[in-house]
């Protein structure tokens, strides 16, 4: 077997001259004063006035004044208070508490025995012709401005331009570099995997002009969604060949969110993830790479020949960090995207991306991620609230303000936004080259496995398989299929089908354009 490194290993390097021990990623964020509603140090005070009697004085005062009056004051005071307080708690600094919610809900039919999912389209809640001229007319809000690298960049990180580096030791070899590493402690695999490694790591340690050295590595493959499109299923094939079998999470959802300190968004901030805990993911690569590079390997798979990779769906999609970061609130648009920092580290990273039928990938993740009282009735009400939103959206903002909307995102009781491909695709495209970005369907992958493979093995550089490896990848049942529970609930509503399709196919038509293949539009009968 052999693996085509060469041209990630042709990248002139660029000293920025930055360490990760004095430069965190949000730590350094500034703090600004907030100045408050009571304030006595007031420049129109009268000149001689005693500010230590002032309260007295207004004590007195109040004396004069009608009960009424001074009721309708303290009510007035409190309610000026509460509004203050909902402006600086509030995430979305735009709208206050007590305002309308920015894309107003619409009045949604509730299904009755007598009444029909084709009702809820027929009564002019949602005007489906007019969202697909909106959805178009937004073609030129799409496009980005690119951010400059040493503006996007993430400053500890912009020194390591390859997959593979070597970092200098400090301090005692032999204390646990494990011991706090934040996705040990919440993954019970990946610590029994630390000690395994902890038992190991003297091996990749190695001794340069009298200092000692450990091998990192970054992943040098990314799949980066889209969820309920087969990335769990394409990476644990993955798993299967020699060269890729010491990788360990398929998700850490670092880029996305845990680097910021989330882990879920809608629990709030969490704690932060550095990226030595990142790093520590492809320890394992690394560990057996410095063996095949001291010559200890034991013939089974040379040094050249390991690759990392990570399987984080909501790579390709999720960018609600941006909202919740300090300096980006009067920002209709995220500043910056994970692909741009990705970019600014490794500019060669190789790209996966899996799609499948939006309207099909929607249903799915709805019985996935839906928890009780599941049904095709409740996903139908619950895809017409969402376009309602989105058209209400649409009527005040940019496509891409839209669909990288944190408050819409949250307000919508199903993922619609992840259904919009092209968005996400041409944002990617923007900054990585097209021939580093490989866009799969589902629905190929199913029909035909073995082609599928193929085409990405050599989009990797792995090949060629012996007959038992690629017997053993192609036999290996499908993961993370539909439960039985699911199935039994069977599709969804034939008019809910007709109403996503007719929502999407703008979306499809423009991924069909730019990655030229007609296989995107998803045609439905």
């Amino acid at each position: 077997m052999s693996l085509k490194h060469s041209k990630h290993w042709s990248h002139t390097h660029t000293d920025y001259s930055y360490r990760p021990h004095n430069l965190p990623l949000t730590d350094n964020c500034g703090k600004r004063s907030i100045r408050t509603f009571v304030d006595f140090r007031h420049t129109n005070m009268p000149e001689g006035l005693d500010i230590k009697g002032f309260p007295l004085l207004c004590l007195i005062n109040l004396t004069c004044v009608s009960k009424v009056k001074v009721v309708s004051f303290l009510l007035g005071l409190v309610l000026t208070f509460l509004i203050m307080a909902s402006y600086l708690l509030m995430w979305d600094r735009k709208g206050l508490l007590l305002s309308a919610f920015p894309h107003p809900f619409r009045p949604m039919v509730i299904m009755t025995s007598a009444t029909t999912a084709e009702d809820s389209l027929d009564r002019g809640f949602i005007d489906l012709k007019t969202l697909v001229k909106m959805i178009n007319s937004n073609e030129q809000n799409t496009s980005r401005k690119v951010p400059d690298k040493k503006d996007s960049c993430t400053p500890f990180l912009c020194s390591f331009l390859y997959p593979c580096w070597y970092e200098e030791l400090s301090g005692d070899i032999g204390t646990d570099p494990y011991k706090n590493n934040r996705f040990s402690l919440r993954s019970k695999s990946f610590k029994n995997v630390c000690d395994h490694m902890r038992a190991r790591f003297h091996q990749n340690v190695c001794d340069i002009d009298g200092k000692r050295f450990r091998l990192r590595c970054l992943p040098y493959f990314y799949i980066i969604g889209q969820p309920k499109c087969g990335t769990t299923d394409l990476f644990h094939r993955l798993l299967m060949l020699p060269e890729l079998k010491f990788n360990t999470i398929k998700e850490p959802h670092w880029w996305t969110r845990k680097r910021f300190g989330y882990i879920r968004f809608k629990k709030g901030f969490q704690e932060r993830f550095p990226i030595e805990d990142y790093l520590d993911l492809f320890d394992l690569a690394a560990i057996n790479i410095q063996v095949g590079i001291s010559g200890n390997s034991s013939g089974e798979h040379r040094a050249n020949e390991i690759i990392t990779g990570e399987a984080s769906a909501s790579t390709l999609w999720d960018n609600q960090a941006w909202s919740y970061l300090h300096g980006n609130e009067e920002q209709t648009e995220p500043l910056f995207l994970a692909q741009d920092f990705i970019h600014a580290v490794q500019p060669g990273a190789n790209i996966i991306i899996m799609l499948r039928d939006p309207v099909e990938r929607l249903y799915s993740d709805y019985l996935y991620f839906t928890l009780a009282n599941k049904s095709a009735e409740d996903f139908h009400q619950k895809v017409v609230e969402c376009v309602q939103l989105f058209q209400s959206c649409l009527s005040e903002r940019s496509l891409r303000s839209c669909v990288y909307n944190t408050s819409l995102f949250n307000a919508m009781p199903v993922r619609l936004t992840l259904g919009m491909y092209f968005v996400f695709v041409l944002d990617w495209l923007t900054i990585f080259q097209r021939e580093q970005i490989l866009v799969l369907r589902l629905e190929d992958y199913a029909a035909n496995l073995r082609k599928t493979l193929k085409t990405v093995l050599d989009f990797l550089g792995v090949g060629p398989l012996s007959e038992q490896v690629e017997a053993s990848l192609t036999k290996r049942p499908m993961s993370n299929t539909r439960r039985a529970k699911d199935r039994i609930l069977g599709p969804m509503l034939p008019a809910t089908r007709n109403l996503l399709s007719q929502f999407y196919q703008p979306f499809n038509s423009k991924l069909a354009s730019i990655l030229n293949k007609k296989a995107f539009l998803w045609s439905y009968s």
